[in-house]
């Protein structure tokens, strides 16, 4: 049970900009529900961010078809059922218009999170935003953040490397705009070396979150060494809790027998870890 000395958000939010201004690099995995964040908690991480494609999969749907006010509760519930600061994967804000996205991101804050981050791609239109439009809307969340008296983390995300634009230079741009505009973090997902990352990170002046499955053999003294300040796991988490899901009812229906058993968690450990939350 969650104790009534919970931090406030207020602290979990000055507890997440402590994390970005730290000298260490630090991890952010990403839980999916209730469950999955009390037991990544109490396993020991300090905040944990939601996953977008995760969530909308524990729905039975793909990612981009949750709506706005099912995230808005999804984000509410963590926020509640947890005492690390929750950043909220908010895809473009909901909204193709600034002031319209604005008014979401403070709907977001009023859900206890600590943090958002904020896409210049198009849930609606599947394209990019171009530069300009792109920036006005970190600038219009930015201004929304200030307007309330708490330090919440927005991260400003430069998705082209993820959506088939090759071009790096165009990623530090909008990463240095981004920037400029006012964003306490930087994302580019789709950044898939170390030297990338390197280059990245001598460019810009905020600290970078790095997606780390988009990596092979990468460790996190590596990123760190690169520069970055923030590792997730996007959906990767969750996605690896449905693989033995499959291969467990195939060997029941197909095989008929169940040795996957062996490999259950034990129930007095997931109880403890649940109660430690």
């Amino acid at each position: 049970m969650i104790e009534n000395n919970t931090p406030s958000q207020l602290e979990k939010c000055r507890r997440f900009e402590q994390l970005h201004q730290q000298d260490d690099i630090f991890l952010l995995p990403n839980p999916w529900d209730v469950g999955s964040a009390r037991i990544l908690q109490s396993i020991g991480y300090q905040a944990l961010a939601t996953t977008s494609s995760g969530f909308a999969q524990t729905m039975g749907r793909y990612n981009g078809e949750v709506s706005l006010d099912e995230k808005l509760v999804h984000c509410r519930t963590l926020a509640a059922a947890t005492s690390v600061p929750i950043h909220v994967d908010f895809e473009n804000g909901y909204a193709e218009d600034p002031a319209v996205m604005a008014l979401n991101v403070k709907s977001v804050i009023h859900t206890g999170a600590a943090g958002c981050s904020i896409e210049d791609y198009s849930r609606e239109g599947h394209h990019l935003y171009d530069f300009n439009h792109a920036v006005e809307r970190i600038h219009a969340a930015v201004e929304m953040v200030a307007s309330f008296a708490m330090p919440f983390q927005l991260t400003a995300r430069a998705e082209n490397l993820l959506r088939g634009v090759d071009d790096l230079d165009d990623t530090i741009k909008r990463l240095q705009a981004y920037s400029k505009a006012g964003a306490n973090v930087l994302y580019a997902p789709g950044i898939r070396s170390l030297q990338d990352l390197r280059r990245v990170t001598e460019e810009i002046d905020r600290p970078l979150n790095v997606l780390a499955p988009a990596f092979a053999e990468v460790t996190v003294d590596d990123f760190a060494t690169a520069g970055a300040k923030r590792i997730s796991v996007g959906s990767a988490l969750s996605s690896i809790a449905i693989a033995p899901l499959i291969r467990a009812g195939k060997e029941m229906l197909e095989q008929g027998s169940f040795f996957w058993t062996e490999e259950m968690a034990n129930s007095a450990e997931i109880r403890r870890y649940l109660g430690d939350a």
